[in-house]
């Protein structure tokens, strides 16, 4: 269909001032006309015109500038007789050229380039309209009417959903031209809704839009490359010295190998082995560390596209609907709303009572009035146009009022906020648990160093005390000095617990993954964490505890008709008739006049959803929609609101509980509508009709008896939990009203508190929203894991009670409580009653808030839910501020930390279950790797110092090996398991609760006992107890050893066929060691599946297929170290019994585990403390002295580090950024356009979020975190 844009004729006067249009261009299918949904004093969806615009208005405008100080000219401007007297404008460039108002900046001359392109404005062009805001720009481009033409688009249908390649062009000059000759929009034809079909999706969709705009999507940030995590993996300074000193240890063995000749009948040196052996494990914790590191980068990669996609409302082929804030186009036409959070720039085609919070974007604290582009562009071309004029929405800010629909302009990296946002990608955030454990492990890790370093000392003494009597060549003794270095530096290696911040991470990776698939979609990573601890819920009612499925079910029209959806309930009321029978009653003017209450007084509007034609909004007006639909005979929404003027419009306020709108009537006076809760609507009234039937609108006085008729059917309605909403309305003869205030920005409009006053009862309807499924299971669950739900709800106090019985919220005990009453309370009264409030009724957004911050002041861990833009404040000021991802505004969900996806309080007690979970999956690691931590650390001191020749039971790879097993597989073994509803069976931890409990210290020292006696018996006496000491006699070797003694004869050759006896039961002695050491850990990572004082240590693990699938890489990895390990990790095959005797001497673990658990903790911890303050009173004097003689080192080691390693790292992250630059640089090229503009856009710019980067401050540094002991219950 195609349609031309006549002259109009109201407009002659301004015909005279401009060139003639040129002749109308067919840009179809996007021109196809249909109702406004919505345009220009409009409201969600249909046309509602203003007095001076509308074809049937005779109202006159003035706008008077008579008394500014440069005006010249006469000033009024009569509509009538369109006779108009030109005002110089005044504005920034408003005698700039085209060229001069377009003039492209040097940072961003690419986007004024572009190939083939059908449209006539480029993304640079569009881009000053907003950069900064300029109307030299706007009237460069012809305006509105310019801009829909030339982006081939329609201010009305918005575009076309079958738009594919777009075949015709439009040059810059016939757009300009077009914008003199555009019908306003409140003067072309309406469609039918029907006509149009917008369900099937068109292959290569805007494709052409796509290529010149681009889509609404900023380039990811640049994934971290395997590479550079493997890098980061390796780039630690531990690793590092220990790949150099396994470098130096190969040379030397390699030397010893080929440069020097073996001793008389020895082989072959193979020390060199160790250092291959070393580097070769090194190489394998960095690639799993890396690979882990890679697939948690992927994960967060893609929640994070999760969280910021959303829906948004926009206007295609006529029809109203929700597309992915991703899919918008240049050309849309959006619906704006209060609380909307705008995702693109653009020009307001219409609205009522805009008013946007800049500040994020521009930092202009004020809140903007926009006014419709068409009016800017008609103050333009009379030249009566100011600075003041702002038809400008710019991305990034929220619509704080009023309603309306605009045109983009620019999306994506072209938008005004994409360009800011491009400059402030930023990392990963670091939760609360993770900096806390980065404490701890630094921590742990200067203990282990603080041990690593005494070895270290101890074997050099010996070594050199050793020296004058040591007869070994050179290479030999250079090879001893780096043994003893090796083991050092691989005890740190050990002792450093990396794993922790990692441990966090994938609980929390893997917990946000799952909870997206609950419909809890997580924002802010320290919510989940915090959320397991939460300790109170302040819950809405609508839509969270309740369906959001309203119907209306009961009602009263006037004060003396009664109905109700279910009269079996009302049997014994006989007066109280069926929806159809009341309605019947009516007649015509008064079926008009609520027809007019609930049609008019709106922002519902028609739309789709999952296919289907309904109506979208609030639940409340779309079951008064659906009402006045079945029982008043109301047809489409927009033809009932397309003959109506709208005036002034009072968008709802949750403070006064209402909403209103103005609209003139034919006769000439005016109608405020006015709907909201009953009880504050009937407190207003003071007359009713006299009767719906009658042929007038005739009223009396409302009296008292009718007055607490009404009141009484509304408490009656709210003990049925139902929600009551009363209608209202008064005719004006002028607006606004003599004597009444009006708003200072404009004198047209009335100050509502002074009209809202002297109202006509029409009538009250009680609406249903049924309890949730489950919900009453859920809020149980709740308060048997020790969290208090309170509900918070703006329903009167009958209602809310009513509903909160229901729920399980409300006890006999508990304080019911309304938000007036609780508002005015001093802080002292309001703790007080605090611990019994379970109910807080008819509450604004402020009583939550305040309700949050009381809470808090009592050290309560505080989660709270919020759907509004007022709820902003409350979902910040929370803990865990959860909003709802239905009929959430985008300020709740920028405030809150968690979007419940489907607004299902049961989402909530999931999300619990999961801060739960990940803050046990931390603690599970967390004493699983304390004592790993604690046995190898003192098992390879003990055995090194012990050892004739300084070597330790453990070696190097040996340690290597049991690190990768602590901090990468028991990580994701132990970070995996799924909550159960056991869960919610204990109480959530204080705020200040120590990281281990006293139930672990317990677990960690009891198992850490067990393992260095069962290490130590085998290491010292397992010599003995195995009977090894008795195989070696020179009738048991016989000629076993005639290869590597075949040399001597005599006593000689005996003595050496001992001494390689020994030596091989030795070897396969650590080698037991070693087995059995491993498999004491794979044993107690099944301990730690359970932080309680409960026995099943296997509850759910075939749940777990992460758990199962590590452990079997574990046992699979440990067998064939012990069967193919060899010289590589100095051990040797050992036969059957000796692995019964290894997997024995572990496998009482388990058992052991049962016993500490039957040790109660009080018991445990008055041990744990007493020697605690024994070990400090003897420990606090020798660290004082070891820090005097080792403070040269610690000098030493600085110096070292400051002139040594730090130049060679910095020379080693250069190198490796440069090359990961370069080929990140080659792999962006593509996506080059844009960015370079975004940033040079972004440096320059002034915004509050780079100022704020521009001074960052530093934290100081802390503490090392104590380590408490508390009891565990």
């Amino acid at each position: 269909m195609s349609q031309s844009h006549p002259a109009d004729s109201s407009n002659s006067d301004v015909e005279d001032l401009t060139p003639s249009p040129s002749s109308a261009v067919d840009h179809s299918p996007s021109s196809l006309q249909v109702p406004i949904s919505p345009t220009a004093k409009s409201l969600g969806g249909e046309t509602l015109r203003s007095r001076a615009e509308s074809f049937n208005s005779t109202a006159e405008t003035t706008r008077s500038r008579a008394n500014s100080f440069n005006s010249k000219a006469e000033t009024t401007r009569s509509r009538g007789n369109s006779l108009v007297t030109t005002v110089r404008s005044r504005f920034e460039g408003d005698d700039w050229t085209t060229e001069e108002a377009l003039r492209p900046d040097k940072t961003n001359l690419k986007d004024f380039e572009v190939d083939n392109s059908p449209f006539a404005f480029s993304p640079g062009q569009l881009n000053k309209t907003l950069n900064p805001k300029s109307l030299a720009a706007y009237k460069a481009l012809g305006g509105i009417y310019g801009l829909e033409y030339g982006l081939q688009t329609d201010l009305v249908a918005g575009l076309s959903v079958d738009e594919t390649s777009i075949p015709g062009k439009v040059s810059f000059d016939e757009a300009t031209s077009s914008s003199r000759s555009q019908k306003p929009l409140e003067a072309r034809r309406i469609i039918a809704q029907d006509v149009i079909v917008t369900d099937r999706q068109v292959q290569g969709q805007f494709h052409d839009r796509k290529r010149v705009f681009n889509d609404n999507r900023l380039p990811a940030k640049k994934a971290i490359s395997i590479w550079q995590l493997f890098w980061n993996a390796y780039n630690d300074r531990v690793l590092m010295i220990l790949t150099i000193a396994a470098v130096i240890s190969l040379a030397l063995g390699i030397y010893e190998a080929v440069g020097q000749p073996p001793e008389e009948g020895e082989g072959a040196s193979v020390d060199w082995v160790e250092g291959l052996a070393i580097m070769v494990a090194v190489v394998i914790v960095v690639l799993v560390t890396g690979l882990n590191d890679y697939r948690r980068e992927k994960q967060f990669s893609a929640l994070n596209a999760k969280k910021d996609d959303r829906q948004v409302k926009a206007i295609r082929s006529g029809k109203s609907v929700m597309i992915s804030v991703f899919d918008v186009m240049v050309g849309d036409i959006l619906h704006l709303e209060s609380g909307d959070a705008i995702p693109a720039d653009g020009i307001l085609v219409s609205g009522h009572g805009v008013r946007c919070d800049e500040s994020s974007a521009t930092g202009e604290s004020d809140a903007m009035k926009k006014t419709a582009g068409s009016e800017a562009w008609q103050r333009i071309v009379e030249g009566t146009a100011t600075s003041k004029l702002d038809p400008f929405i710019i991305s990034g800010s929220k619509v704080l009022e009023g309603v309306g629909t605009y045109l983009v302009t620019s999306v994506g990296v072209n938008s005004s906020f994409g360009k800011i946002m491009m400059g402030l990608q930023t990392e990963n955030e670091e939760t609360p648990l993770q900096a806390k454990l980065s404490k701890m492990a630094n921590w742990i890790g200067a203990l282990g160093t603080s041990a690593a370093g005494l070895l270290f000392f101890v074997l050099l003494f010996r070594f050199l005390a050793g020296l004058p009597n040591n007869t070994e060549s050179p290479a030999r003794k250079g090879q001893i000095f780096l043994d003893i270095l090796i083991v050092a530096i691989t005890i740190i290696v050990v002792a450093v617990p990396e794993g922790l911040p990692v441990a966090v991470t994938l609980a929390l990776s893997f917990a946000t993954k799952r909870m997206f698939k609950e419909n809890n979609l997580v924002r802010h990573l320290r919510a989940c964490e915090t959320m397991g601890n939460a300790t109170t819920i302040c819950s809405d009612k609508t839509g969270t505890l309740t369906q959001n499925k309203m119907t209306v079910v009961a009602g009263l029209l006037g004060t003396q008709v009664n109905f109700a959806r279910d009269m079996e309930k009302n049997d014994e009321k006989k007066s109280v008739l069926t929806l159809a029978s009341a309605f019947g009653k009516l007649s015509p003017v008064t079926r008009n006049l609520l027809l007019q209450s609930v049609a008019i007084n709106s922002t519902a509007f028609e739309g789709e959803e999952d296919g289907k034609a309904t109506y979208l909004g609030s639940k409340t007006e779309t079951a008064l929609l659906t009402m006045a639909k079945e029982y008043l005979g109301m047809g489409p929404v927009a033809e009932e609101r397309a003959g109506v003027e709208v005036v002034q419009l009072f968008p709802f306020d949750s403070d006064r509980k209402c909403m209103g709108v103005v609209i003139r009537l034919a006769s000439g006076s005016y109608r405020l509508l006015v709907k909201g809760a009953a009880e504050i609507m009937l407190a207003h009234a003071t007359q009713e009709l006299s009767d719906i039937s009658g042929v007038s609108l005739d009223t009396v006085v409302l009296s008292e008896s009718a007055s607490m008729l009404v009141s009484s059917n509304i408490e009656d309605f709210a003990t049925q939990s139902l929600r009551t909403i009363a209608m209202l309305y008064r005719d004006f003869p002028q607006w606004p009203p003599v004597e009444v205030q009006t708003l200072e920005e404009d004198r047209s409009m009335a100050v509502f508190e002074d009209v809202f006053d002297d109202m006509v009862f029409l009538g009250v309807v009680g609406i249903q929203d049924p309890l949730r499924d489950g919900v009453a299971y859920s809020v149980k669950r709740c308060q048997d894991a020790g969290i208090v739900v309170r509900m918070v709800t703006g329903d009167n106090l009958t209602t809310a009670s009513a509903i909160a019985v229901q729920c399980g919220i409300k006890t006999e005990k508990g304080l019911v409580m309304e938000g007036p009453k609780f508002r005015q309370l001093s802080d002292e009264d309001m703790d007080s009653i605090l611990p019994d409030l379970q109910v807080l009724a008819r509450s604004s957004p402020d009583d939550k808030r305040i309700l949050v911050s009381r809470l808090k002041h009592l050290g309560e861990t505080v989660a709270v839910t919020g759907d509004g833009t007022n709820d902003g404040p409350a979902l910040k000021m929370a803990d865990v501020g959860f909003s709802m991802g239905i009929a959430g505004t985008e300020v709740a969900k920028e405030a809150s930390a968690i979007i419940l996806m489907d607004d299902n309080f049961s989402s909530i007690v999931k999300a619990v279950m999961w801060g739960r979970s990940v803050n046990d999956a931390v603690s599970k690691f967390l004493q699983f790797q304390l004592t790993v931590n604690i046995t190898a650390v003192i098992l390879a001191f003990i055995s090194a110092v012990s050892s004739p020749d300084m070597h330790s039971v453990l070696s190097a790879v040996q340690l290597l090996w049991v690190n990768l097993i602590m901090d990468t597989f028991a990580a994701l073994a132990l970070a995996t398991d799924a909550p159960t509803e056991k869960i919610l069976d204990r109480k959530p931890a204080p705020k200040r609760a120590a990281l281990i409990t006293t139930n672990m210290w317990k677990m960690i020292i009891g198992q850490a006992i067990y393992q260095l006696i069962v290490t130590f018996v085998l290491y010292f006496a397992g010599y003995n107890i195995l009977g090894y000491n008795e195989q070696c006699s020179i009738q048991d070797v016989g000629q076993r050893y005639q290869t590597e003694c075949g040399f001597l004869t005599g006593l000689a050759f005996e003595t050496c066929q001992i001494e390689h006896c020994n030596d091989a039961l030795r070897t396969q002695l650590n080698t037991m060691v070693f087995n059995t050491f491993v498999w004491m850990q794979i044993f107690n990572e099944f301990n730690n599946r359970r932080l309680d004082n409960k026995f099943n240590i296997f509850e759910g693990v075939l749940r777990n297929q992460f758990f199962i699938g590590i452990n079997c890489i574990m046992v699979g990895g440990q067998i064939m170290i012990i069967f193919v390990g060899g010289t590589a990790f100095q051990i040797t095959r050992i036969d059957g019994p000796q692995w019964a005797v290894c997997v024995l001497c572990a496998l009482p673990c388990l058992f052991w585990a049962v016993l500490l658990r039957c040790t109660p903790d009080k018991y445990a911890a008055t041990v744990f403390g007493f020697a605690a303050r024994v070990w400090l009173a003897g420990a606090r004097p020798t660290i004082r002295v070891l820090a005097l003689l080792f403070r040269p080192v610690v000098r030493g080691w600085r110096q070292l580090s400051k002139h040594v390693f730090a130049p060679t790292s910095r020379f080693s992250r250069r190198t490796a950024g440069k090359i990961f630059k370069k080929k990140a640089t080659e792999e962006e090229k593509p996506h080059s356009k844009g960015a370079a503009a975004a940033t040079a856009d972004v440096e320059a710019g002034d915004s509050p979020e780079m100022k704020e980067m521009a001074s960052p401050t530093a934290s100081p540094q802390q503490a090392p975190p104590p380590i408490t002991l508390t009891t565990a219950t």
